[in-house]
């Protein structure tokens, strides 16, 4: 298949990765040239690291590279596209947007996904004039290294995209869940539900922000705990989601307010180097001193 996808951040290049790894043909486009390199090189690095941990060789890997192109031009990214699946910030207008022009310039067989790990499959699909071959694809952080995808199925989606859409996850070695669309789908609903009830925890004094990560991991055998699950996805996308489930589905996802504090200093994550810890070269190494959060003044 030839596969595009616009938006070229931490998760389009993941996607990217995962489909050139797979097989596909696939074009990553952004507007921005310098993220467009930035995912060619992240995703070229990844799959190098891949050939060294045994798990690609060589060939497979230079194969994979040959069938990466990047760009900025979106009528070149998407020429002859079968897939498309968007890949753009969690803004709900930006998505109807880019579903609107990926549909001017493909073919009407052509499937179009969007990656949104929680808002509504069915107002993004609205926008097209053939929103029956929208779905949700909903890929994990990091796309190479995990096993789901949720296969999400717009009010709209015929069953001819839904078969297609497994068909493609388990073509790319990946496990679909099948759910309907719902705020949250399955997997962000319950995992914002986690991690919302860590930052409580935090805020209450419970525990230590190390302390409750280590109860899930070793108490529940999760690969990492909710706050640095946190960090990693990114506070300012947490916060969106948080915002968004709370106005659909209640006030038990209200958004705490050591969430609203940390995304308001800047504190956003792995990807900036300070989150509920303090990263370096990737890694968590301490945990964050917020000097300037009180506790006091949320209990």
């Amino acid at each position: 298949m030839r596969v595009t996808v616009i938006g070229a951040g931490t998760m389009g290049a993941g996607i990217a990765h995962v489909c050139a790894a797979a097989g596909h043909d696939v074009s990553i486009r952004d507007i921005e040239p310098n993220v467009v390199m930035d995912a060619i090189d992240t995703i070229t690095n990844r799959l190098s690291g891949g050939v060294e941990r045994g798990y690609i060789t060589e060939s497979e890997k230079e194969q994979a590279v040959d069938d990466l192109e990047g760009t900025t031009d979106l009528d070149a990214a998407l020429e002859g596209a079968d897939l498309v699946i968007e890949a753009v910030p969690e803004d709900l207008e930006l998505k109807r947007e880019t579903f609107a022009d990926a549909e001017d310039h493909v073919d009407e067989e052509t499937i179009i996904a969007t990656n949104t790990s929680s808002m509504s499959v069915s107002s993004i699909a609205a926008a097209l004039k053939h929103p029956e071959r929208a779905v949700g694809l909903h890929f994990f952080n990091p796309p190479h290294k995990m096993g789901l995808i949720e296969v999400v199925l717009a009010d709209q989606t015929n069953e001819e995209t839904s078969e297609r859409a497994e068909a493609f996850v388990d073509g790319l070695g990946k496990e679909p869940v099948v759910v309907t669309d719902t705020p949250g789908f399955a997997s962000s609903r319950l995992g914002v539900a986690l991690g919302v009830e860590a930052m409580r925890m935090v805020e209450n004094g419970v525990a230590s922000v190390e302390d409750i990560d280590a109860a899930m991991e070793l108490g529940y055998n999760h690969p990492v705990g909710p706050l640095e699950l946190t960090d990693r996805v990114g506070l300012d996308v947490r916060l969106d989601i948080c915002e968004y489930l709370h106005e659909e589905l209640g006030d038990r996802f209200e958004p705490p307010e050591i969430l609203r504090e940390k995304v308001e200093n800047g504190d956003t994550g792995k990807k900036v180097g300070r989150g509920f810890y303090v990263w370096e070269g990737g890694e968590p190494k301490d945990v964050a001193d917020d000097e300037d959060y009180d506790i006091e003044d949320v209990i």
